[in-house]
């Protein structure tokens, strides 16, 4: 007898043999490939064998096989970008007792790869009657790769919980992925290794003897070569980016005044420059009350100023002050630039400038507060955005390959958050990170950029990653002993959207973790004992992270609670972090006048010809200052093509497949996690439309929406639409 069964749109057939006592059953199935319109699919060119994941064959000491079968043509349609999905069905014939299939290798013996979705099997009698296969992998020709593909279905295991079946395929494969690391790894290889960055600087960057650390790449084939208009200008506006803008991570609140360098240099800033600002309080009261807040982009700059400076570019290092109002916005205070005094001396020179409302004076605080804008549009390339989310996140892809199976619980937790990462980090060092690439051409720091970024590395924790951790260090958030907090923290003032929004974000996500993780640990011994985990961390330590193996800031990854916090530091990096820091790049930094990445002049001093020409035409001056048209373009194009989002793209709380995971509980949790997604939505809608949060849109009135989840929109249209946290760095 035969039975047709409906799974969505896809029809799935059963076969069963009609006589007594027979020695073979059939397994029938469906896979979806997706092949370029010009080309035919593979059709018969492709063949399957499942493995059982309850029935060993002693022979192989795997679970028992299948005989191989041809795919064959079902239905095909016709994508809008010119390539076909078609479905195969496919015909398995299995001694009977096979049991549950639990894996299959697929042989390609066509001329071309093809990119294999997903398949649906099935077998008599079988509870649930469909097991799913999510692959999303390219498979390459048998005659080029040498070797079929190997599958396992979506059925999670801990190491310690696997099959005995599928013990050596699950080992197996991870072995592939990891390589020898003594030959040129070709296209159709999924070999993950590491490498280092040294051909991107123009000094040693990343061996674990240089003096300049960094994190381990991926080993690729090839090494890499009106009001609105005049918002800028508004110093409201110029503090309120710093809170909501394209770089809301680098704020401190001050707790000492004056502010010193690690080096204890003392700011040059005095009291009787900023008293008089402050709304009436005493300067110690406003300290105190955490009234007093700071930019800081002085000590890491200082050692690289010289350097930088011989060339056509003049940049300072810069500290900015401000005042929180009681209505929680910011006014700044004061700007303090800072230059070496020389190379020879040591020491320093500065220069305080104090906003002024017209004038000569008001002239030179804009001056000033192009050159803060300079430094912060730096270091938000280099660091925020680069190397904090998407250089430190490589080394975990390339672990996570290489030390857990695709059938671990944790590698199908991270492996959406993983998606097209790598191959965005390969583009990134190929074009802007490269000698001679994009950054060394727009932003001041020009050929010391990735050394920059080096030393800035110096300072990365990773359990200061996670953003409350990251709130309490920059003092903009205080801890709540409440239990039923699960960020841990409190905001010092509510109004810091990106911190407001964020939170919700990072409980929603620790809620759903600690949810997924406590379905398949049951205890801390659980996780301890999981020897793909632990070789996973220790790999991702001593090797992905090398240079800070034996400083602190690494979690031991004993406990759940442990497990639980860095996995959710890791899935806010690679979601809510990103997209603060990428997506609204067009709305802010395409316009140089609101953000520029260098300057071509210093602030003039009285006494020159440079002085005598900033007073003959003040905005003639600032406009020279500023990048030329080249660099201009440049930007604009660059930060155009970042905060632009693909048509399919995949937003937190959203699953590529609804058979994503066979784990039922797991799917609740997830829903579960997708719900408050939307209520989140809602609330941050809520909190635009309040007047009294003033720093939800200001002057350009430009919503706070970079971590509005957009997990509702089902059918996203792609675009810059400055809103969404995708599901991974893909951007």
């Amino acid at each position: 007898m035969a039975m047709n069964r409906r799974h969505g749109n896809q029809s799935i057939v059963v076969g069963r043999n009609k006589q007594r006592n027979v020695v073979e059953e059939s397994i029938v199935g469906v896979v979806v490939i997706v092949h370029d319109f010009e080309k035919s699919g593979p059709g018969k060119s492709a063949s399957i064998q499942i493995y059982s994941g309850t029935e060993l064959d002693p022979s192989t000491g795997n679970g028992k096989t299948s005989k191989t079968a041809k795919l064959k043509e079902w239905r095909s349609k016709k994508k809008s970008d010119g390539s076909r999905i078609s479905n195969y069905k496919v015909k398995l014939k299995v001694e009977k007792g096979f049991g549950n299939p639990a894996a299959f290798v697929i042989t390609n013996e066509h001329k071309h790869k093809f990119y294999l979705k997903s398949a649906f099997l099935q077998i008599p009698k079988l509870h649930p009657k469909i097991i799913h296969f999510d692959c999303n992998s390219w498979v390459y020709p048998f005659n080029v790769a040498n070797t079929p593909r190997v599958f396992f279905s979506n059925t999670s295991y801990i190491p310690s919980q696997t099959p005995r079946p599928l013990v050596e395929l699950r080992k197996e494969e991870l072995i592939k992925l990891r390589g020898d690391g003594k030959r040129e790894n070709k296209e159709w290889e999924r070999i993950y290794e590491y490498d280092y960055y040294d051909k991107l600087s123009r000094s040693e960057l990343g061996e674990l003897s240089s003096s300049h650390p960094y994190p381990r790449r991926g080993r690729t084939v090839q090494h890499p070569n009106s009001e609105n208009e005049r918002a800028w200008m508004d110093d409201d506006e110029f503090a309120r980016q710093m809170l909501a803008g394209t770089n809301p991570v680098r704020i401190t609140c001050l707790h000492k005044f004056p502010p010193e360098s690690k080096a204890k240099v003392v700011s040059t800033i005095k009291a009787s420059d900023i008293e008089h600002n402050l709304d009436g309080l005493p300067l110690q009261q406003a300290i105190e009350d955490r009234r007093i807040f700071m930019l800081d982009h002085h000590d890491y700059l200082m050692p690289f100023l010289n350097r930088i400076n011989s060339s056509n570019v003049f940049a300072y290092a810069s500290r900015t002050l401000l005042f929180l109002r009681t209505d929680s916005t910011l006014k700044p205070l004061a700007i303090e630039l800072c230059l070496p005094y020389s190379e020879a001396e040591g020491g320093e020179i500065s220069w305080v400038y104090l906003p002024a409302p017209e004038g000569l004076e008001a002239a030179l605080w804009q001056l000033a507060k192009a050159h803060v804008a300079a430094n912060d549009s730096v270091y938000h390339q280099l660091v925020s955005h680069w190397l904090h989310t998407h250089a430190v996140v490589e080394p975990f892809i390339i672990a996570t390959r290489r030390q857990l199976s695709v059938m671990h619980p944790v590698y199908k937790l991270l492996n959406p958050h993983f998606k097209d990462t790598m191959h965005i980090n390969s583009l990134f060092r190929s074009f802007l990170l490269k000698p001679d690439g994009i950054f060394e051409k727009i932003l001041f720091s020009g050929q010391f950029s990735m050394e920059l970024s080096s030393e800035l590395y110096k300072e990365w924790r990773f359990n200061e990653h996670g953003l409350p951790a990251d709130l309490l260090k920059r003092n903009m958030a205080i801890r709540d002993p409440d239990p039923g907090n699960l960020s841990g923290v409190q905001l010092i003032f509510p109004d810091y959207p990106y911190a407001e929004d964020g939170l919700e974000i990072w409980t929603a996500i620790k809620t759903w973790v600690k949810s997924f993780c406590s379905i398949f640990y049951r205890d801390d011994d659980s996780v301890h004992s999981d020897e793909e985990l632990q070789a996973w961390w220790s790999e991702i330590r001593n090797v992905g992270h090398g240079h800070k193996f034996n400083e602190s800031g690494w979690y031991e990854l004993t406990t759940l609670s442990d497990l639980v916090e860095a996995l959710t530091t890791l899935i806010w990096t690679a979601t809510g972090l990103h997209a603060a820091v990428n997506s609204g790049q067009y709305a802010y930094a395409s316009y140089p006048l609101n953000r520029p990445t260098l300057c071509h002049k210093f602030i003039p001093s009285e006494g020159t010809a440079e002085y005598a020409e900033f007073l003959s035409d003040p905005d003639k001056y600032y406009l020279e200052m500023l990048p030329g048209k080249f660099e201009t373009a440049l930007t604009a194009a660059l930060t155009e093509v970042l905060s632009h989002h693909a048509k399919d793209e995949l937003y937190l709380g959203r699953m590529s497949s609804h058979s994503w995971t066979d784990n039922a509980r797991v799917r609740h949790s997830f829903s579960v996690f997708s719900i408050e997604l939307k209520n989140i939505e809602k609330r941050i809608a809520e909190r635009n439309k309040d007047p009294n949060r003033k720093n939800r849109s200001g002057p350009a009135k430009i919503p706070y929406e970079l971590l509005f989840p957009d997990t509702s929109n089902v059918n996203p249209k792609g675009g810059i639409t400055g809103k969404g946290i995708p599901n991974s760095i893909s951007m």
